[in-house]
């Protein structure tokens, strides 16, 4: 298959392979950025600036891709799903991170989207990683992190992956039960040990208190446990759910981790580091969340009690740094039969669209993570339409009304039940998601014979970050 070309000839592809084998790079001449080409369809953005905007960086990445390809004699799968993802989104993140909670170290959750260019700046940022088996331990590790970067959070362990992370000298981990000790001392007695408590979850997105979490009534058998067999705890760690959304959580998951602290030194071990664990999010919320958390962390572990804080974000990093580009595969026409026989009026029709991607590809957020993209239209009519008013879904009556489904053949798979755009779509024609990053692409399956592997084109709008990544 003949990829097309995606940029004019002063941008070169850089060769990622070692890392991945479906990702392309676009670095252009000019310091790494998309040179900025005012095509009046990607909105009005005429005005002056030192270069161009992340808007337009990704509308152009998106523009120069989809423009490229004819639907009607591209080679098979030419025409497929692909990302581009926005590395600066990501540095800003993190840059709002530190403000915020500038105490607390991040390890970022590899689950949430382990993309080996987002891998690469996060490593370059200083974050450690939260990794939760072999293969993600590996990745990190083949980057040439350190293993005292690492934290195998989880609870629940493989035996084998105990005895690897041992070869590899990754020393912390999570447990929650007597049985995960017994096995620790078996496999990996110098291990150092954080204890997960259970926590309020139930405003989370994705509820973790059912699986994991010791209760607070048996922290006190667990610690003594664990001096009997020798073990070496050294740490706290606590998770208030994926996509948390009551700050009240954070607070009093902080408070029950100071009374374990307190219970581990009656049994003799001196506790260096509270993980405060995830459910944070990319949005306004983070805000106010970072804020409780930040005063309860200052009243139960102040600055001055030398204890180390780490989290282990996922989505906050990952979330809002990623659009996904489909296109419209297939269009069926509804009719409302019963009128037009009546012959009083022919309604307008409504669409179902079919897209190539669903629920069992990179929209496996929306059941894995209780997600609801909103689709926007990337081009239609032979117009690129990305952030213009027309690509926009529109909150009235009006416009025309689609329904919109994924390839395959279940009848689940449906990515939007209604939506109006002012524009017709047909086949051949393109929408976008944003906010595509996290829990999307790492839970894609090959359900049906369709690719779960997709290109993903980096743009940069942060000049710290393309200095980081030597771009």
């Amino acid at each position: 298959m003949v990829m097309p070309t995606l940029l004019a000839d002063r941008f070169v592809s850089l060769d990622y392979t070692e890392l991945t084998n479906n990702h392309v790079f676009l670095k252009s001449c000019n310091n790494g950025y998309f040179e900025q080409h005012n095509h009046h369809h990607l909105g009005e953005h005429h005005h002056h600036h030192e270069g161009p905007t992340a808007k337009e960086l990704i509308g152009n990445a998106l523009r120069q891709r989809v423009e490229s390809i004819d639907h009607e004699d591209c080679e098979p799968g030419e025409e497929d799903t692909f990302f581009v993802a926005d590395l600066g989104e990501v540095y800003r993140q993190h840059l709002r991170w530190k403000m915020n909670l500038p105490r607390v170290k991040p390890f970022y959750a590899v689950k949430c989207n382990p993309d080996p260019m987002l891998l690469k700046l996060l490593a370059a940022l200083g974050n450690g990683f939260d990794c939760a088996s072999k293969a993600e331990i590996e990745q990190v590790l083949r980057m040439g992190v350190d293993p005292s970067r690492i934290i195998y959070a989880q609870p629940c362990k493989t035996n084998s992956y105990v005895r690897y992370v041992a070869q590899q000298g990754v020393r912390a981990m999570t447990f929650d039960n007597a049985d995960e000790l017994r096995k620790i001392a078996r496999f990996y007695p110098e291990a150092e040990l954080y204890l997960r408590i259970l926590t309020d979850d139930t405003s989370s997105l994705c509820r973790l208190s059912m699986k994991f979490g010791a209760s607070l009534d048996s922290t006190d058998g667990l610690l003594a446990l664990a001096r009997d067999l020798n073990l070496n705890v050294v740490g706290v760690s606590f998770h208030v759910g994926s996509g948390a959304s009551d700050p009240s959580a954070f607070l009093k998951a902080v408070r029950d981790s100071h009374m374990v602290f307190q219970q581990a030194a009656s049994y003799g071990f001196s506790l260096k580091t509270l993980d405060v664990g995830g459910g944070f999010c990319a949005d306004n919320t983070f805000e106010q969340m970072a804020g409780v958390l930040r005063e309860a962390l200052d009243e139960y572990f102040p600055a001055h009690s030398g204890i180390n804080l780490i989290a282990e974000p996922g989505r906050f990093y990952a979330s809002a740094a990623y659009t996904l580009a489909c296109n419209v595969i297939a269009r069926r026409t509804i009719q409302d039969t019963a009128l037009i026989n009546n012959g009083t009026t022919t309604p307008d029709p409504s669409y179902m669209l079919y897209v190539n991607d669903g629920l069992y590809g990179n929209f496996s957020s929306i059941m894995f993570d209780h997600q609801h993209p909103e689709a926007k239209v990337l081009r239609a009519g032979g117009q690129t339409l990305y952030d213009t008013p027309a690509a926009n879904g529109m909150d009235d009556r009006s416009g025309v009304e689609y329904s919109i489904w994924g390839p395959t053949c279940d009848g689940i798979d449906r990515i939007t039940e209604s939506i109006r755009f002012p524009v017709v779509l047909d086949v051949g024609d393109w929408l976008y998601f944003e906010d595509m990053g996290a829990y999307t692409k790492c839970s894609a399956t090959t359900f049906n014979g369709f690719s779960n592997e997709h290109d993903v084109i980096y743009v940069c709008s942060e000049p710290g970050a393309k200095a980081l990544l030597d771009l």
